[in-house]
């Protein structure tokens, strides 16, 4: 647990036994901060745009390389994924900017997801805190096991975010429904999956950094 500001605590998450085996160093840390979807702010924009102009060609060509985007890599090929296939969030967000000629301005929560992965290599997920039950967590699917309880079906052993109640993501993918920001969320829940090799430093910078473009302080 790590407290940051007056009232504001970074905390861990739980990870089922069975992972925590299989995955040395495998974890989750989630903030919750009162905050709202919308417009973005000057700031963030500015933010962007300065990202936009940092991130050049050369640098993209050699992000794999780097030790965060390399762990994540790593842990993508351990899960079964392909990491040159489905592209791990920040090699995605890099991709669109050469894609786009920059990074593009998509609302408050996208903006600040973005910075904050961009800046810090570590993926960042927006979660409607209202909508969850107890303490959040990492573990596997069960047999039969549909995503949010009502929603597509979960491969048997699939590596899910859940809470205490039901899963609310894949771990690296689709966010159920419910559980996505939208309009009515008045609470968000920040949370990033930690893997072997990425330093605790980095994970709490950028669910700080989130934290931050959120609250229109940076």
């Amino acid at each position: 647990m790590t407290e940051r500001a007056e009232g504001t605590v970074l905390l861990d998450g739980w990870t089922a036994p069975a992972l925590r085996q299989e995955f040395a160093g495998l974890g989750l840390r989630h903030l919750t901060v009162e905050a709202a979807p919308g417009r973005s702010t000057q700031g963030a924009k500015e933010r962007l745009r300065f990202l936009s102009d940092r991130l050049h060609g050369q640098r993209a060509l050699n992000l794999r390389r780097e030790p965060i985007v390399s762990a994540y890599r790593v842990f993508f090929r351990q899960i079964g994924l392909d990491p040159d296939e489905f592209r791990t969030p920040i090699e995605a967000a890099v991709l669109e900017r050469l894609r786009a000629g920059g990074f593009k301005s998509e609302g408050l929560v996208d903006d600040a997801l973005t910075i904050a992965t961009v800046e810090t290599g570590v993926p960042v997920r927006a979660l409607d805190a209202g909508r969850l039950t107890g303490r959040i967590g990492l573990r596997l699917a069960e047999p039969g096991e549909r995503l949010g309880g009502d929603g597509l079906e979960l491969p048997e052993g699939a590596l899910v975010l859940a809470d205490e109640r039901v899963s609310v993501g894949l771990i690296f993918g689709e966010t159920a429904p419910a559980f996505e920001v939208g309009r009515g969320t008045s609470a968000i829940t920040l949370c990033a999956v930690q893997v072997h090799g990425v330093p605790d430093i980095s994970v709490e910078e950028a669910i700080w950094v989130c934290a931050e473009v959120l609250r229109g302080s940076a």
